[in-house]
């Protein structure tokens, strides 16, 4: 699907109703919705997945990425779609297009659902120290030294790897090595998401300083709101959801024990059940 900025890599499943539409976060890509899109589509919803320009299979531009790029990208895939409206299903750093979208876009929205996500500031709110590393502007020069050096970077990554799995059980310990580690090492040597991870991540502190002067208007949304939170995410953990919960009018928020920061692949049937049971509340 063709853009402004580049193609996008989109996977469209037949069904009715709102169509969901499923946005990553960063380092990642659409393949973290694989395990609960399947179960969405059975029970006949439609669902959407696709990569941002950057990440995955879409087009790789190396410059323009932006948060409000990838809101930009959201609208064109609802466009090209011929999406009346849709539920923005978000995890991550997916939750700022999510929930701008809903902002200039209420009446194509039907729901917003927010998994494991961050939008504005929030008293215990903290990001990976991964993230932290490429988000702090004075260690610019220091951090895209390390996204030069392949070897480097994945001290960083493994590192990394070690802190999200810490709270989980050993089930959901292997499954991270086994499904979502290669996804993100994929993105990166496959797909050469660097460029995309680093401008994106340098955005990231101003980016939540914007969304803060924004809630004003996201108390006001006449959005339904779902928030669907992995509870042993030990950086979006629960307090970040109830804080968020805090500014919407109309949130519905359900709580995944046992699974961690990316609930949609350590609980997927649970996830699906909670997207699919707030459409139904949500009319």
């Amino acid at each position: 699907m063709t853009t402004d900025g580049g193609d996008l890599h989109v996977r469209d499943y037949a069904g009715s109703g709102p169509a969901f539409v499923m946005l990553h976060g960063f380092p990642d890509n659409l393949r973290i919705f694989e395990k609960v899109a399947p179960l969405l589509v059975s029970e006949g919803r439609r669902v959407v997945l696709f990569d941002f320009l950057g990440f995955g299979g879409s087009d790789k531009p190396g410059r323009g990425y932006s948060f409000e790029q990838q809101v930009a990208d959201l609208l064109a895939v609802a466009d090209a779609l011929d999406l009346d409206r849709i539920v923005p299903v978000a995890h991550d750093a997916g939750g700022p297009a999510a929930v701008n979208f809903a902002l200039r876009h209420s009446r194509r929205t039907a729901e917003v659902a927010l998994l494991n996500c961050f939008y504005g500031p929030a008293p215990t709110l903290r990001f990976p120290e991964f993230i932290e590393f490429f988000a702090t502007p004075s260690l610019s020069a220091l951090s895209r030294h390390f996204l030069r050096n392949p070897a480097l970077f994945a001290e960083l990554l493994q590192f990394q790897r070690a802190q999200f799995r810490a709270g989980l059980a050993d089930d959901e310990q292997a499954e991270y090595e086994q499904f979502l580690g290669p996804i993100i090492d994929e993105n990166f040597r496959r797909h050469g998401a660097g460029p995309a991870f680093a401008q994106m991540t340098s955005q990231l502190l101003p980016e939540v300083a914007r969304n803060d002067q924004r809630l004003v208007e996201v108390e006001r949304l006449d959005v339904p709101f779902r928030l669907i939170w992995g509870a042993e995410d030990p950086y979006l953990n629960v307090e970040v959801a109830e804080d968020l919960a805090g500014h919407l009018r109309a949130v519905t928020t359900t709580i995944l024990k046992g699974a961690g920061h990316w609930p949609q692949i350590d609980r997927p049937g649970e996830v699906a059940q909670a997207l699919l049971s707030a459409i139904s509340a949500g009319g």
